[in-house]
């Protein structure tokens, strides 16, 4: 019988999206062992992780149990993924994707339009902070990093009024009942990859796990959109310390990617919806990305990287 070893991050919800993909395995008659480990993602928790530097703050650890085959795959969720992987290493499934729009938890009714009463909004993401300056400018947000649990206990202390969060993590901690708020895609287009579970393996990783492991996890349409997602990041060399954002769908035959860059303090956006093969979802990403880079993205980029390397 086939044993294959899932590297994880610690926190309840990394556990909760491990024992999810070792379940999906369980069911195919593998055997599976989990190690669980912290990153560096997780354990500072007093910076942003603009701050931190954004390529593998969440991801370095467990490729280096990959690389010394400690572990046979690593389980992330795909938005915390680096745009561009090291060559020994490959992403070799996505999951099927959970709703990935973001929400807003707290303990009372909110009006985001509201003047006289601005909320104070608890987030640490780049994005979220430029969108909500963008869409919402008179929106006060506060940084918040931790975990699901540390960040509702912020709430509950008064840091914030409420927590701007993905969906997907909130749904999965069972904390539906604190959503007050649920943004549409089209507005706050997520970050590339929310909503979905990425199986990162080392390239040395036998064919026969390989294939065992694709077989059982991987969901071609979730595969489909987020190659097109992640070939737009790419092409801008971001990972998720930069205001970008992109989400895919397909529509029959077709890929349709929305994505886009904003600067920091929301005061310039750009966004763009393209249609493409799903044959090709890699050439969609990569001409949006062409698209947003060729009109002020990379003067925007260039801005960003200078203002967060302060």
């Amino acid at each position: 019988m086939t044993t294959i070893t899932v590297g994880s991050r610690k926190s309840k919800l990394a556990m909760w999206q491990t024992e999810a993909v070792c379940r999906m395995l369980n069911e195919r008659g593998i055997t599976t062992v989990i190690s669980a480990m912290e990153t560096k993602g997780d354990k500072i928790l007093d910076r942003s992780i603009a701050k931190i530097g954004s390529k593998g703050v969440f991801t370095e650890e467990l490729e280096e149990q990959l690389a010394d085959g400690s572990v046979d795959i690593a389980v992330h969720s795909a938005k915390d993924m680096q745009s561009s992987l090291p060559d020994e290493f490959e992403l070799i499934a996505f999951t099927e994707r959970e709703k990935s729009h973001d929400v807003l938890l707290g303990f009372a009714e909110v009006d985001l339009e509201n003047r006289e009463l601005p909320l104070t909004v608890g987030t640490s993401s780049v994005r979220r902070v430029a969108l909500l300056k963008h869409f919402y400018p008179h929106l006060r947000a506060v940084p918040m990093r931790g975990n699901l649990q540390t960040r509702i206990a912020k709430l509950e202390a008064g840091d914030c009024d409420v927590l701007m969060l993905a969906f997907a993590g909130v749904t999965r901690m069972g904390y539906d009942d604190l959503i007050v708020h649920q943004f549409n895609t089209q507005q706050f287009t997520p970050p590339v990859g929310q909503g979905c579970i990425a199986i990162e393996a080392a390239t040395g990783l036998s064919a026969q796990k390989r294939t065992l492991i694709r077989d059982s996890l991987n969901n071609p349409e979730s595969e489909c959109c987020l190659r097109a997602e992640r070939a737009f990041l790419r092409k801008l060399e971001g990972g998720c310390s930069i205001p970008a954002f992109g989400h895919a769908v397909l529509r029959g035959d077709s890929v349709e990617l929305t994505a886009g860059l904003a600067n920091l303090d929301g005061s310039w956006l750009l966004k763009k919806t393209l249609n493409g093969s799903v044959e090709e979802p890699e050439k969609v990403g990569s001409e949006l990305g062409e698209f947003i880079l060729a009109n002020n993205g990379r003067e925007t980029l260039a801005a960003i990287k200078a203002a967060l390397n302060e």
